[in-house]
């Protein structure tokens, strides 16, 4: 008998070596007294507006005590499962790393901008579990299922070695949207065994492209293997600028960071797009501060933006070569960004967002929205390193 341990991956801690925890759209499920962890999820979201199609690539990392177990990850609608390059997220991490400091924008010259910077089976045919598809993406086998309903899904799981720790309430908020499942078993060849007898690897990146009316993120589903907080890091490729809804907009940490940094700006150096922008958002910067200020008193952690562009065919040189990288990496790595060639796209938004979750934050599904404030669409860009960007 299978006993199952959910925890779930959200979304991305991807500056290269990340260490920190985290939690996504899947969850995993393991053997009886056997515990998998999952240290830092990555994923990277395209978004097609006109045709209302979804794709997110996840790549999973994971540690624990058994050499055998798998994920589950639901979507809106019947998902494609497409391969990607294993050291994809490693490129797109390097490719969004803050480019230098522009020291003529800023009065006071380098030293001063330097200085403050410092500081298939028998259930299946009694019960209305129905497979779609099954196959294998990489070196992973998966199975995309639909169910009517929680506890037909649960016997199923059950059934095919896999015992599900969680209510059935939540396998029910998916099965009564009409969401799809898409089950994967994780190969052990993936898996480093450490000295103390655990397993520890990253799974292959796997894309995921499926039909949607909203850009939406599974969050409900990683509540469950949550014990108090999860980080997740969103890189978004869309036709603007992204952000997270309401209370988790990155706008309350953004607009007095960026608003603070242009002070120290030349006048005459300031677009006509950036001179309307700050005027519009200065007089909610107080605020804005003090409701960080807030939420910090309250233990939770406001949303973050660390990088934020409109690809241009520059970039695109940039990744294939033809125009210098001028950021600090091997070159060895630099060389490999050609791999991000079929996905990074000409003319879209890419929107890279930090967000800690705590657990009571993740009782519904996430839904991106414009990036704004007050109904005025934000539209600034953020690739260089600011005067009052984090160090």
């Amino acid at each position: 008998m299978w006993r199952h341990k959910v925890l779930i991956l959200t979304a991305l801690s991807f500056i290269l070596a990340a260490q920190t925890p985290a939690e996504s759209a899947c969850c995993y499920f393991a053997a009886k007294d056997k515990d998998v962890l999952q240290p830092a999820q990555k994923a990277f979201i395209t978004w097609d507006a006109k045709k209302k199609i979804e794709s997110f690539t996840v790549q999973p990392k994971f540690e624990g005590n058994v050499a055998d177990f798998g994920m589950v990850i639901p979507t809106p609608s019947q998902p494609k499962l497409n391969e990607m390059p294993r050291e994809f997220f490693k490129m797109l991490a390097i490719f969004t790393i803050l480019e230098p400091m522009d020291v003529n924008k800023y009065k006071g010259g380098r030293s001063q901008l330097l200085f403050m910077r410092s500081g298939a089976s028998r259930m299946e045919a009694k019960s209305r579990v129905r497979i779609l598809e099954a196959g294998i993406v990489g070196s992973l086998d998966y199975k995309i299922i639909v169910a009517d309903r929680a506890d037909d899904l649960y016997a199923w799981l059950k059934d095919n070695k896999y015992s599900y720790a969680g209510d059935e309430a939540t396998l029910d908020f998916y099965i009564k949207k009409g969401w799809f499942f898409t089950v994967m078993k994780i190969d052990p060849a993936q898996m480093k065994q450490k000295p103390d007898g655990t397993y520890a690897g990253e799974i292959t990146p796997t894309r995921f492209t499926f039909s949607s009316e909203k850009l939406i993120y599974p969050l409900k589903i990683t509540q469950i293997s949550v014990k108090d907080q999860t980080e997740a890091l969103f890189y978004i490729q869309a036709p603007h600028k992204i952000d997270l809804p309401g209370a988790f907009s990155y706008q309350f940490t953004w607009a007095p960071m960026w608003n603070n940094a242009v002070s120290f700006a030349l006048p005459e150096k300031l677009t006509r797009r950036e001179g309307a922008w700050r005027s519009h958002i200065r007089p909610f910067v107080q605020q804005f501060s003090r409701q960080v200020k807030q939420m910090r008193s309250e233990r939770i952690e406001p949303t973050t933006l660390e990088w934020a562009k409109k690809i241009t065919k520059k970039d695109i040189d940039v990744l294939k070569g033809k125009k210098r990288y001028n950021r600090d990496a091997p070159k060895a790595d630099v060389e490999k960004l050609k791999l991000l060639l079929d996905y990074v796209e000409k003319g879209q938004f890419i929107t890279k967002i930090r967000k800690v979750f705590t657990k009571g934050e993740m009782n519904a599904d996430l839904e991106f929205v414009r990036a704004e404030v007050n109904e005025w669409e934000d539209k600034i860009e953020y690739y260089s390193i600011l005067p009052t960007s984090p160090p």
